[in-house]
């Protein structure tokens, strides 16, 4: 979706710790960024209380699809919900999310997810 419609667009909510230490998705080959906005606060893990107006402000089109990534899911699911009860009308979670499920030693990146699946990442 990201790379067949120019006005798709995804939001990775993980912490900024996350993108730091663990990656991003490197949209660089399709001439995009993935947009990164905090869904909770690192440390605190409190709601980001801005959330919903910097989704607005960067993504004026609430017609353009609108992929949330997380880090397996569930934040990323919950953001998707929120989104589409604003009026955005093509909201997806990306399933698997940035890392995945633990693999049997509780590691993550290696069973699922956007690393699992071989997609470009960069980590600073």
């Amino acid at each position: 979706m990201l790379s067949e419609d120019p006005s798709a667009q995804l939001v990775d909510v993980r912490t900024m710790a996350e993108w730091t230490y663990v990656g991003t998705p490197d949209l660089s080959s399709l001439g995009k960024r993935a947009l990164l906005v905090e869904l909770q606060r690192f440390p605190e893990g409190d709601m980001n209380p801005k959330f919903l107006e910097q989704i607005a402000k960067a993504l004026p089109n609430q017609d353009a699809p609108v992929l949330f990534l997380c880090r397996s899911g569930g934040r990323s699911a919950a953001a998707a919900a929120m989104i589409a009860a604003r009026g955005y009308t093509k909201c997806f979670n990306v399933a698997g999310g940035f890392e995945g499920d633990p693999d049997a030693t509780r590691h993550r990146g290696a069973v699922s997810g956007w690393k699992a699946a071989d997609l470009p990442w960069v980590q600073s």
